[in-house]
């Protein structure tokens, strides 16, 4: 695979006028077997999604396990999502390597990052550096990444966070509402935050209908996450709801392209 496959094929997507759709699947066998997580991505596959992202806030799981169950089931992206240096797996596609730069304590800014560089460099993976920034209410990410959480009504602070992203030179930004979230980011954050920067903008959290994705990518979303919802409803329905969702997403084209680094 090559050193930016990944990214390249995400970009492409972008930049072909449409959002990303990311399925979350947390390998955690309280959650789920392995198995069970093979057949979830293979519906998830079957329905529209675009690649898979890998991981959770606990140290807790089964990630080599499950990510060779997801790659019987279908060839789209596997891409991990980090929690701590444990959520590191040499059959993964790509990584998203991510800073928590809203977090208070100096470990999930950078020094689980230096302590987990090696080990992506040694395995040959695609490390896509990601500001991840975590929004009220935080959920479980917000409180295990010791995150100050962005307040709902204050954009311009996760503006000021995204921008400084940028100038680092991060190539993402994740905007955070938490897993589970009952409200989704406020639109009026996420079209502060799409029309300020110039990189690639991720939404995640509290997103469960078609017409709340659309929301989400109007408002600027380039890429939408969904875990929970899909962890909700893809057993039972077999992808039926969620190929709803990235239905509308396909339908709803978008006219702003994005930088690809």
């Amino acid at each position: 695979m090559g050193k930016t496959k990944v990214w390249n094929y995400l970009m492409d997507i972008i930049n072909s006028g449409r959002a990303v759709h990311l399925t979350l699947i947390d390998p955690d066998p309280l959650r789920q077997p392995a198995e069970v997580a093979g057949i979830m991505a293979k519906y998830a596959a079957e329905a529209g999604t675009d690649a898979f992202m890998l991981g959770g806030s606990t140290a807790f799981g089964i990630l080599d396990e499950t990510i060779l169950e997801i790659k019987k089931h279908t060839d789209l992206p596997v891409i991990l999502f980090p929690g701590n240096v444990a959520g590191i797996s040499k059959y993964a596609d790509a990584v998203f390597f991510m800073s928590v730069l809203n977090s208070r304590n100096p470990y999930y800014i950078i020094r689980a990052q230096l302590t987990g560089a090696q080990a992506i460099k040694i395995f040959g993976l695609e490390p896509i550096g990601m500001a991840y920034l975590i929004l009220e209410p935080g959920g479980t990410a917000g409180y295990m990444g010791e995150a100050q959480l962005i307040p709902r009504n204050k954009p311009q602070i996760a503006v000021a966070y995204a921008l400084a992203a940028q100038y680092i030179g991060f190539k993402l930004v994740y905007l955070e509402a938490g897993s589970g979230a009952e409200e989704k980011a406020p639109l009026e954050m996420i079209s502060a935050v799409s029309s300020t920067i110039d990189i690639p903008l991720i939404v995640g959290g509290g997103v469960e209908s078609p017409e709340q994705a659309v929301e989400v990518i109007r408002a600027g979303a380039d890429m939408l996450v969904q875990g929970t919802f899909i962890e909700k409803t893809i057993l039972q329905d077999k992808g039926e709801k969620l190929a709803k969702v990235t239905s509308a997403m396909r339908k709803e084209k978008r006219l702003k392209s994005k930088q690809g680094k």
